[in-house]
């Protein structure tokens, strides 16, 4: 299982902002079931998952998400990410996911954490 390429995937939803290509790869990338849980949210299944994206990108207009590096091993993958103007130097948010795959590749959990978030 290429769970770098399941994190990168994952991200690229959260950087689509055309809604029938976002859902797609929601719906390619994710298990039906699947959950995401961080401080702010918790998402389960295409659906509430996909409203979460759409939420963001309207808080974070014009934002793009970077992969960092990933650590992975079973079905587990654990990786930190920027949101940030492309091409700034300094991201606004900074965070780190733990995700879980399931045996046929997709999403089951993330479990994200923000250990930089912009202030009032």
């Amino acid at each position: 299982m290429d769970l770098r390429n399941l994190a990168e995937r994952y991200l690229a939803a959260w950087n689509e902002t055309d809604p029938a290509a976002r859902r797609k790869l929601v719906e390619e990338t994710w298990a039906a079931d699947g959950s995401y849980t961080d401080p702010l949210v918790v998402a389960r299944g295409h659906e509430q998952f996909d409203a979460t994206l759409a939420a963001v990108q309207a808080q974070f207009a014009g934002l793009v998400f970077t992969l960092g590096p990933v650590d992975a091993h079973h079905d587990v993958a654990r990786f930190t990410w920027e949101l940030a103007p492309a091409g700034a130097t300094e991201p606004l948010v900074i965070g780190f996911d733990v995700l879980t795959a399931t045996e046929d590749g997709r999403i089951a959990t993330v479990v994200g954490f923000l250990d930089k978030v912009p202030t009032a």
